[in-house]
C-alpha cells in the first residue's frame, strides 16, 4: 500500500508542484494593490515552469511507473510531451510579462491560468485511462477560453473566447460520444484493456465508431480539417502571447493523446482509421495553405498555416507504428519551438493593444530592428521547411515514415503543399526587409504614429524577458535543425514506450516489420 502511494505521488509531482504554484498565485494576486505590478507573480509562475520542467525529467531515473490504478502511466513517451508542453508555457509566460505589465490590474489570474492549463495538458500525457484525458482536457480547455478573451475591453477578444468555447464544448461531446462507444465495445477505459480486448475478439462495429468520435473530437483541438472553422477568429481575436500558447502546447497534448490511443488502445484498427486520417491530413493541408494565401492579417495567415501544419503531423498517423510516433513526437516539438517564437515576435512588435497586425504593417520592421526581424524570418523558413532549422528535419521524417508505409501520393501531396506554402511566408519575409514609401497606407485607422518605426522607442531594458523567451525558442528550433540525431533518438524511445508493457501491440510497436 505504502508503494501504491508513492507511485501515485511520484507519478504526478509536477502537476502537483505546478498546481501549488497556480493557487498560489491566485490567493497573492488580490492581496497586491490595485495599481501595483503583478510582473513578481509572472516571475514566479516561470520559476514554477523551471521547476516542473526539471521534476518532470527527473521522473526518467525513476523508470516507468504506473499509478492510479494503471489509470497514470509514467514513461519516455509522456515525459517527451511534458517536456514540450513546459517549455511553451515557459516562453509564454517570459513574453507575457511585458506584454501585460502596467495594461491590466488582475495579470495574476492570467498567470494562474496559465499554470492550470499546462497541468491539464500534463495530465493529458500521461493518462491510459479515457476518462482521466477527459479530465486533463477539460481542465486545459476551460483555462484557455477564458485566456483567450482575456482583454475584455476588445470586442474581437470577446468573439475569440466564445467561439472557442463554443465549438470546443462541442468537440468535447464527440469525445465523450467516443468514450462511451468505446466503453460499450470493450467494457472498459482503460486502454491497456482496450488493446487486449480488441486483439482477442472479433472487432465490434462499435470500436470502429467509438475511433471515429474520437478522432472527431481531437480533431477539433488540433483544428484540423474540416474541424478548422474556430481557429482564424480565435488567433486574431486573442492575445498574441495566448495564441503562442495555445497554438503549440494543447495542440502537442491533443496529438499525445490521439498517437496512445490509436497507436496503443486501437493499434489493430490502424488499416481502417489510417484512411481518415489521410483524408483529414489531405484537406488540412489544402485548406490551411490556400486559406494562408488570401490573408492580409498576420495572425489569421499563422492561424491556417496551423491547420496545415496539423495537416503535415496527422500524415505520420498513416505511418508504421514507431516511424509515426517518432516522426509525430518530433514534428510537435519543432512546431511548437518555431511558432510560440513566431508569435513571441508578434508580442513584442504589437503591444497590449495590437497596432501591427496586417503584412503591410510589417513593411520595413526589419530594417528598423533587425533582431526582430531575423528572428521571425528564421522562424518562417523553419515553417518552410528550409534545411539547418527544426522544420525541414520534422517534415522529412514524417515524409520519410509516409514513403515507408507505401502512401507514395500522400507525400506528394505534402511536398506539393510545402511549396505553396513557401509564397506566403516569403512575401511575409520580403515585407520586412522592404524599405516602406513614404506615403504607403496603412490598414484600418492606423496614423503615421502607429507605424512600425515608432514601436521601438521603448526602453529595451524592460522587455528582457521577452527577448529571453525569443532566445530560448531561436536556439530550440535551431538544434532541431542542425542536430537532430538525440531528438530523433529520443523521439524513437517515446514511441516504444506507448505499447503497454505486456500488451499484443508491443510487438507491433517494437518491430515495425511485423506490419510491412
Amino acid at each position: 500500500m505504502l508503494e501504491s502511494l508513492s507511485n501515485n505521488v511520484l507519478a504526478l509531482l509536477p502537476e502537483y508542484v505546478l498546481t501549488l504554484f497556480g493557487v498560489i498565485i491566485m490567493l497573492a494576486e488580490p492581496m497586491l494593490p490595485a495599481g501595483k505590478s503583478r510582473r513578481s507573480l509572472g516571475w514566479f509562475a516561470v520559476l514554477g515552469t523551471l521547476i516542473t520542467t526539471g521534476l518532470t525529467l527527473w521522473q526518467l531515473h525513476l523508470g516507468i511507473m504506473n499509478a492510479f490504478s494503471d489509470s497514470i502511466r509514467v514513461d519516455a513517451y509522456s515525459v517527451f510531451f511534458q517536456v514540450v508542453i513546459c517549455l511553451v508555457v515557459f516562453v509564454s509566460l517570459l513574453s507575457s510579462l511585458d506584454f501585460l505589465d502596467g495594461n491590466n490590474s488582475h495579470a495574476g489570474e492570467y498567470y494562474a491560468l496559465s499554470c492550470f492549463a499546462a497541468v491539464g495538458m500534463m495530465l493529458m500525457c500521461c493518462s491510459t485511462e479515457l476518462l482521466m484525458v477527459f479530465i486533463g482536457l477539460e481542465i486545459s480547455s476551460i483555462s484557455t477560453y477564458i485566456m483567450a478573451g482575456y482583454r475584455k475591453t476588445e470586442a474581437t477578444a470577446t468573439e475569440s473566447s466564445l467561439k472557442y468555447f463554443l465549438l470546443g464544448s462541442f468537440a468535447t461531446a464527440f469525445f465523450l460520444y467516443g468514450i462511451a462507444l468505446t466503453f460499450g465495445a470493450t467494457g472498459s477505459t482503460n486502454l491497456n484493456v482496450v488493446a487486449k480486448v480488441i486483439t482477442t475478439t472479433n472487432t465490434p462495429v462499435l470500436a470502429i465508431v467509438a475511433v471515429a468520435m474520437i478522432i472527431i473530437g481531437i480533431g477539433f483541438k488540433v483544428s484540423a480539417a474540416p474541424f478548422h472553422v474556430w481557429t482564424p477568429d480565435v488567433y486574431q481575436g486573442a492575445p498574441p502571447p495566448v495564441v503562442g500558447m495555445m497554438s503549440t502546447a494543447p495542440k502537442a497534448a491533443a496529438f499525445a493523446v490521439l498517437l496512445r490511443i490509436l497507436f496503443s488502445g486501437y493499434a489493430i484498427l490502424q488499416p481502417r482509421w489510417a484512411i481518415l486520417m489521410a483524408v483529414i491530413a489531405t484537406l488540412s493541408m489544402c485548406i490551411g495553405n490556400l486559406g494562408a494565401l488570401l490573408q492580409r492579417d498576420v495572425k489569421r495567415m499563422l492561424a491556417y498555416s496551423s491547420i496545415a501544419h496539423a495537416g503535415y503531423l496527422i500524415c505520420a498517423f498513416t505511418a508504421l507504428p514507431t516511424d509515426g510516433i517518432a516522426a509525430a513526437a518530433l514534428y510537435s516539438a519543432a512546431y511548437a519551438a518555431m511558432n510560440v517564437g513566431a508569435f513571441t515576435v508578434i508580442t513584442l512588435i504589437s503591444g497590449y493593444k495590437e497596432t501591427v497586425r496586417t503584412g503591410e504593417d510589417y513593411t520595413g520592421m526589419a530594417l528598423r530592428h533587425p533582431v526582430l526581424g531575423a528572428a521571425l524570418s528564421f522562424f518562417l523558413l523553419s515553417m518552410i521547411g528550409i534545411p539547418f532549422t527544426g522544420g525541414f528535419f520534422a517534415k522529412f521524417y514524417v515524409f520519410t515514415g509516409v514513403l515507408h508505409a507505401g502512401h507514395v501520393k500522400l507525400a506528394i501531396i505534402g511536398l506539393a503543399n510545402s511549396g505553396v506554402a513557401c509564397y506566403y511566408y516569403l512575401r511575409l519575409i520580403i515585407r520586412l526587409y522592404s524599405t516602406p514609401q513614404p506615403n504607403e497606407p496603412t490598414s484600418g485607422s492606423f496614423t503615421s504614429a502607429d507605424r512600425p518605426e515608432t514601436l521601438f522607442t521603448q526602453e529595451d531594458g524592460r522587455r528582457f524577458p521577452g527577448y529571453i523567451a525569443l532566445a530560448a525558442a531561436v536556439i530550440a528550433t535551431l538544434v532541431l535543425g542542425v542536430w537532430p540525431g538525440r531528438f530523433v533518438a529520443t523521439a524513437r524511445t517515446a514511441a516504444i514506450a506507448t505499447a503497454p508493457a505486456g500488451d499484443a501491440t508491443q510487438n507491433t510497436v517494437n518491430d515495425p516489420a511485423a506490419l510491412r
